[in-house]
């Protein structure tokens, strides 16, 4: 399956926004005891997941 990559992302330096308005969320609370979720985005699912050293992956 072919998949195009959207050009509409709107690329933003975070270190120009004080460190406050930056949201943190745990892994913990996204995995909730897995090692991997789908994400939807922009119409498109990647994956995250845990690796065995503890890193995250994001695929397509």
């Amino acid at each position: 399956m072919m998949v195009e990559k959207p050009d509409n992302f709107k690329h933003v330096s975070l270190q120009s926004e004080p460190a406050s308005q930056h949201r943190i969320v745990e892994s913990a609370d996204l995995f909730r005891g897995m090692n991997e979720i789908m994400i939807r985005h922009d119409g498109l699912v990647y994956r995250l997941k845990i690796t065995r050293q503890g890193k995250l992956i994001l695929n397509k």
